[in-house]
């Protein structure tokens, strides 16, 4: 076995005083291997990498193996044993096979085929022991890579992919973070759900993945549906699991959010019990997947792509109670920003923080119907404008936004009442500036927006949402989700689709100026269960039939009009394909939905959001009493729809 050991004594005490590190930094970090595998140690945390694959072998903290190696009699990864169910393909295992951490696209490619390249790329015995690191990559050469969900036995993706570990003196944690790159040569591809996922040791028995979702979570504790677990990605930067036993947590931390997917808006797993290998609990840091809309990474002939994921930190601590753990892990989000970007980071696409740009402005906003009380919840964001994606020839044109990106880089900050914002760390580009918030009706788009480095002032900005006219009435508050309306604190019971026909057996009816949406708009319309043995099933929801179900909204109008009405719908999340519309019991028409997004069989808070408008004939309406009618059609209780937010407009002639 070789060993980079560097030994402090050996520089002298004025080399180490000049290369900041002293002896309070705690052991330096010393880097061996083997033909196999690589071994990085601080002292603090001993972790094994594989050089066949870049999967995270082990992490021993504190002595204590944190991972579900299966180890060999001796204590240590067991190289040639899978675990049991497992498929027979060495460090490779495929699918949900992998037993400790590892990237969903590894650097081996399926079943071995693609050459696997490792290297040290930082060696403790340049610096001081201050930090290693070590980089596994694997040459596509046309071949497809990646073993992760939706991956055949041939792989999915056609990309170089190198994978790195980086260990630093005094951390208690590593860093990992993966590179992709798309030659000109390559052909097209697409890539599905990819992710990193760390499997854990037994011991851990306490998953903490934010406020709401932070408990003892055993493992024969039957937890059903592993979707009621999933959370607000940005808002939820450090997640993960701890030991009630033990006292040891381990956890992830994204230091920034330029690398996923969705937007500030995206809702995601980050842990659960994996039930394909003995209950292990799982962290997962997910920048592409197929969840609440999913996300898109495909790439075109000829084209040369490339994109940095993380660095990240994987952070172990001990000594507290699972609630103490969790918030020094939050805390440990701060510290990660204030580093970022990491100025260790070499060779990679990866501008350093004098290449990037902090960017101010402020939004001033038009609107003489919406509240002048300033911004509520301002999000602004730069991210690439609306493109095709490139699927292919044959494949149907599908439209990406930055809620399903996945393929470029993303900023987002939220704003300040008075409309002012800051972006920090941006990568200099060209973008599309986007901005939404609470009580707005739609987004703000501002193209071409060109950013270098340095300090960039877009000056203020007016924002003037779109209005097509009169306003007569509204339902709920546009939000992009359908949190104030009833039962939506509600939405991670399993059967609350069903309980919408105990608690609302003749269906919704909201009348303008009398009723509350809070307590009188269910937050979702769904078909209307009338059998009483349906259940629901994880993973899958309600696939019983429900009858048609109506929500009408009941107005009056002091006079009769003329013009064109507009009904202007937000949709928050769908999983059926059209609502039909009637006014007055005359149908006007079809409200055309998106795609679905699993937002009521998966119990998601939100899900992809859209508007829908409808217009037909104001003389429909009447002076005195008017109802407008949407009709979910019957089939399965899950094919329903979470509104955000609907308005009807009148354009007067």
């Amino acid at each position: 076995m070789k060993i980079r050991t560097f030994l402090l004594s050996l520089l002298g005490a004025a080399a180490v005083l000049s290369a900041g590190v002293s002896c309070s930094g705690g052991d330096p970090v010393t880097l061996s291997e083997d033909e196999r595998t690589y071994t990085l140690d601080n002292g603090i945390v001993r972790v094994m990498v594989a050089k066949e694959s870049g999967d995270l072998l082990s992490l021993r903290y504190e002595g204590r193996e944190l991972l579900a190696t299966v180890l060999d009699e001796n204590g240590n990864p067991d190289l040639e044993k899978d675990p049991p169910g497992a498929n027979p393909n060495g460090l490779n295992r495929g699918m949900t096979d992998h037993q400790y951490g590892f990237w969903s696209h590894d650097a081996m490619g399926p079943r071995g085929t693609a050459p696997a390249v490792a290297t040290v790329t930082i060696d403790p015995a340049s610096n001081g022991g201050r930090r290693a690191e070590v980089s596994v990559k694997g040459i596509s050469g046309g071949r497809k890579m990646g073993t992760g969900p939706g991956a055949s036995q041939e792989g999915q993706f056609v990309s170089d992919i190198e994978i790195r570990y980086t260990l630093e003196q005094g951390a208690s944690g590593v860093y990992t973070y993966c590179i992709f790159e798309h030659l000109p040569s390559y052909g097209q591809t697409q890539i599905g759900e990819a992710r990193f996922c760390a499997k854990l040791a037994p011991r851990f028995d306490w998953l903490s993945v934010s406020d709401e979702r932070n408990f003892h979570y055993p493992k024969d504790y039957n937890a059903g549906d592993k979707y009621v677990y999933t959370v607000n990605q940005t808002r939820n930067r450090a997640f993960g699991w701890s030991s009630t036993t033990d006292s040891v947590g381990f956890y992830i931390i994204n230091p920034s959010m330029e690398y996923m997917s969705g937007g500030p808006t995206k809702v995601e797993f980050l842990g659960h019990r994996d039930t394909n290998s003995a209950a292990a609990g799982c962290v997962l840091n997910y920048w592409r997947s197929s969840h609440y809309g999913g996300a898109e990474v495909a790439v075109a002939d000829g084209e040369h792509w490339t994109k940095v994921i993380g660095p990240f930190l994987i952070y172990v601590a001990s000594g507290d109670a699972p609630e103490a753990l969790y918030e020094r892990a939050r805390a440990q989000v701060a510290r990660e920003q204030a580093r970022w970007p990491y100025e260790w980071v070499a060779g990679v696409d990866y501008p350093k923080a004098a290449e990037r740009a902090t960017v101010t402005g402020r939004l001033v906003l038009e609107d003489p119907e919406s509240p002048a009380e300033g911004f509520s919840n301002l999000w602004v964001g730069l991210a690439a404008p609306e493109y095709v994606s490139p699927r292919g020839e044959d494949a149907p044109q599908v439209k990406v936004n930055w809620q399903r990106d996945a393929k470029f880089y993303q900023f987002w900050a939220q704003g300040g009442a008075d409309g002012s914002f800051t972006l920090e760390q941006v990568r200099p580009g060209k973008y599309m500036l986007y901005a939404f918030a609470d009580g707005v009706l739609g987004e703000l788009q501002v193209a071409d927006v060109e950013i270098g480095s340095g300090a960039v002032d877009l000056g203020t900005l007016e924002w003037k949402p779109l209005r097509y006219g009169r306003q007569l009435w509204e339902v709920g508050v546009p939000n992009r989700n359908g949190s104030e309306f009833y039962m939506a604190d509600r939405r991670v019971d399993p059967e609350i689709a069903l309980k919408y026909a105990e608690m609302f057996p003749d269906d919704v009816t909201f009348t303008v100026g009398e009723s509350d949406w809070t307590r009188d708009w269910f937050f979702i319309q769904v078909p209307h269960n009338e059998n009483p043995e349906a259940r629901a099933l994880p993973f899958f929801g309600v696939r019983t039939p429900g009858r048609a179900t109506p929500f009408r909204v009941v107005f009056d109008l002091p006079q009769a009009v003329s013009g064109q009405a507009v009904l202007r719908v937000a949709v928050g999340g769908t999983a059926v394909r059209s609502v039909g519309v009637s006014v007055n019991e005359t149908p006007v028409g079809e409200l055309e939905l998106g795609m679905g997004d699993g937002i009521v069989a998966r119990h998601g808070s939100q899900g992809l959001w859209y508007e829908r408008e409808l217009r037909f004939d104001a003389s429909l309406l009447r002076s005195g009493r008017n109802t407008l009618v949407l009709t979910v059609p019957e089939g399965p209780v899950n094919n329903g729809v979470m509104y955000d937010y609907l308005r009807l407009e009148l354009v007067e002639e």
